[in-house]
């Protein structure tokens, strides 16, 4: 017997534990945040750009917040999970822009037997207010708190969920069907400590605006980029496009009518005897 425990000791070593130190990884300090948030903003890119992420562009378009992660590992060995770090922004109708960062993780655990691993990147559109304000939790699960589901992916397809969030994920330049229902999301106090040089929560980062960081402008200008374009002004005309020309006729002196050339007529005048 104990031949045998010590026999299973190395394999219980690669099977649980590496794994689990890979994964952990993604969740430490060693993370810069700067690459983190350009890494964020190239996935964006990408896959908004895309054709087959036509649903997403359209979610985009009129998100009242939106998550970032650029590189999501999902898959183990006899137990399977996920994780990855990411970013959030809040759109503010009232300023038209969108927040500064906050700093999140995501995380879930399946049970079903999972032999290797993929790695994905994972946009989450937050669609409703009730989904903004779930995040301010320290941590919340998706499908609990607030309804997730998978947008629609294809050429021509628009997204007709009405989740509180809708996710998009691809792995290796393709489509994924990547569940996050029941997946955590959990506040990264370390990160938005270590990016805006003060302990802050996101209420302060994206709702009081306590803070910024030129590093966070490029993504959320692009971001911004994707938004419905708002009903076009018309111009002003300029000052000297109202002078007169001295050919075109007056519109303060009308010009005199030939008789018979308009009005009204003597019969149209003539009224019935009684």
């Amino acid at each position: 017997m104990k031949k045998f425990a010590l026999l299973l000791l190395p394999f219980l070593f690669f099977v649980w534990v590496l794994p689990a130190m890979a994964q952990a990884q993604l969740f430490t300090r060693d993370v810069d945040p700067q690459e983190l948030i350009e890494d964020a903003r190239e996935t964006l890119r990408e896959m908004a750009r895309h054709p087959d992420y036509e649903a997403l562009h359209h979610d985009l378009e009129t998100a009242r917040g939106v998550l970032i992660f650029p590189r999501v590992v999902r898959g183990g060995f006899f137990v399977g999970g996920s994780g990855g770090l990411g970013v959030f922004m809040a759109w503010d109708e009232e300023r038209g822009d969108y927040s500064p960062v906050a700093f999140y993780s995501l995380g879930s655990v399946s049970l079903g037997i999972q032999f290797g691993g993929e790695v994905a990147e994972v946009i989450i559109v937050a669609r409703s207010r009730n989904a903004v304000d779930s995040m301010f939790a320290d941590v919340f699960r998706l499908g609990g708190d607030a309804s997730v589901a998978a947008g629609p992916v294809g050429a021509g397809r628009s997204a007709t969920v009405t989740a509180d969030f809708v996710s998009y994920a691809r792995s290796q330049g393709a489509f994924i069907g990547m569940s996050l229902e029941g997946s955590r999301l959990r506040i990264r106090d370390d990160f938005n400590e270590a990016y805006y040089g003060e302990e802050l929560r996101p209420v302060h980062i994206i709702e009081a605006r306590r803070v910024d960081n030129p590093g966070t402008h490029a993504l959320r200008e692009e971001l911004a980029s994707y938004r419905s374009e708002p009903a076009a002004v018309p111009e002003e005309v300029a000052p000297e496009a109202m002078e007169e020309d001295p050919e075109a006729p007056s519109l303060q002196e009308p010009q005199p009518v030939e008789p018979g050339s308009g009005g009204l007529t003597i019969e149209e005048l003539e009224a019935e005897s009684i």
